[in-house]
């Protein structure tokens, strides 16, 4: 009996150890299944709106030194490293194209001048051949005006003449009178018959000489036609001949450096003879992204630092902007110069180049809060929610503050972000606040 109440309280013992085991483990399963999270609240800073490029530094202009002509080199004044000014002369070539445009143009010089001569002569001619028109036409005028004249007076006289013969008939005049006037009649008949072939005459003249001045008007027109072709063919000969002498005694036409000499004396070029660089200021041909394209202006500042000038920032301008998008890369060109007085900067050098487009109020974030999901540029944070559980958010990202994040959207002032803890967290799970 004994050994019965034995085994009995054994068995009592087991079961209220079994039974608290099963409590504990109970207890331990729902701790795990309340994520335990730590939290930080966010709030808006006036954030520096800048982005960084990178870049290869470029002469500001290139221009390559060649001639259109074909003649030999002569001498070549500069040598690769040298500094050259812009208009000083660098290569000297044959000029035997030269003299021959330039004899050529002196013969056409002295036959415009004859024809300048000649159109002159003719303007005189034509001149006198109108002043003389002029006359005539004044004289036949004059002309038309006394025989309108004359043929009233006749016409009175004949009244006259018509009257005395018939006084005589009723016996009230005198033979004598009308024989008078009668030899005065026939007088100014006569006068008036030459009177008009003298018209005639000079209308015939004044004809032909209006024929002359048309014909003499239109060879003056017809000489200062070719006059002006051949000052047309002379200009063209002159620009020709001025060609040939740029092309003949070559210029730099920027200050620089020569940076490639492909040619010796005696050699007869087929493409660039030097290469001239101008290298203050120099430029930073940079690819900006689209969203930017807005903010970027003609005439603004920039900072631009070079890896091998180490702790020092040069002063940039924005130079040009490139008004086309490049649809690939989704970028634009923006040209910046940097002044090189001091001579530290050359055309190939890397350069890091930093727009700074003023300060905006943005959400920070510490960067321990952000997400990325896998396999995307996704970026995300939990937010604590009143009711105790956290909220999927997908952030988008501006640019990176030592450990925080400046964020452009989906954040609100105040929002409680995880900090830690959210490799258990789904949207909408409860969650315990670790305190600090």
């Amino acid at each position: 009996m004994k050994n019965f109440k034995s085994i009995s309280a054994i068995i009592l013992v087991a079961a209220l150890m079994a039974s608290c085991g099963g409590k504990d483990k109970k207890g331990m399963q729902n701790t795990d299944e309340t994520p335990l999270v730590q939290v930080q609240s966010v709030f808006a800073e006036a954030v520096d709106e800048t982005s960084d490029y990178s870049a290869t530094v470029e002469a500001f202009k290139t221009n390559n030194i060649m001639s259109s002509t074909g003649n030999r080199i002569k001498s070549i004044l500069v040598d690769v490293g040298s500094h050259v000014s812009a208009g000083q002369t660098v290569v000297i070539l044959d000029n035997v194209t030269s003299v021959n445009q330039e004899s050529a143009v002196a013969g056409q010089h002295a036959s415009v001048a004859n024809q300048q001569a000649q159109v002159a002569g003719q303007t005189a001619q034509v001149e006198g051949q109108r002043a003389t028109v002029a006359n005539q036409d004044a004289a036949v005028a004059s002309q038309e005006a006394q025989l309108k004249t004359d043929e009233i007076n006749l016409a009175r006289q004949k009244k006259d003449l018509d009257r005395a013969k018939q006084l005589v008939k009723i016996g009230g005049g005198t033979q004598q009178t009308v024989d008078q006037l009668q030899a005065a009649y026939d007088a100014s008949l006569e006068a008036l018959k030459a009177r008009k072939r003298a018209l005639e005459a000079s209308k015939a003249s004044l004809q032909a000489s209006k024929a002359s001045l048309e014909a003499s008007h239109s060879s003056l027109e017809a000489s200062r036609t070719s006059l002006g072709a051949s000052r047309t063919s002379l200009g063209a000969s002159q620009r020709q001949m001025q060609n040939v002498r740029e092309n003949t005694t070559l210029t730099s036409p920027i200050s620089g450096v020569v940076s490639a000499r492909n040619y010796d004396p005696g050699d007869l070029p087929g493409g660039p003879i030097l290469t001239i660089q101008q290298l203050n200021p120099l430029k930073v041909v940079v690819n900006v992204n689209e969203e930017e394209f807005p903010k970027v202006k003609v005439g603004m500042h920039v900072k631009v630092t070079l890896d091998v000038v180490p702790g020092e920032t040069f002063a940039g301008t924005v130079h040009l902007i490139h008004p086309e998008i490049n649809q690939a890369t989704r970028t634009f060109k923006v040209e910046v110069t940097i002044g090189n007085g001091g001579g530290k900067i050359s055309a190939g050098m890397f350069a890091r180049v930093q727009f700074n487009y003023g300060t905006a109020n943005h959400i920070v974030v510490p960067d321990k809060a952000i997400v990325k999901m896998q396999g995307s540029g996704i970026r995300y944070v939990y937010v604590l929610e009143s009711n105790g559980t956290v909220r999927y958010v997908e952030v988008k990202l501006g640019k990176r503050l030592t450990d925080r994040y400046e964020v452009l959207s989906g954040l609100s002032n105040g929002d409680k972000v995880v900090t830690a803890g959210q490799s258990r967290l789904t949207n909408g799970k409860l969650v315990k606040v670790q305190q600090k």
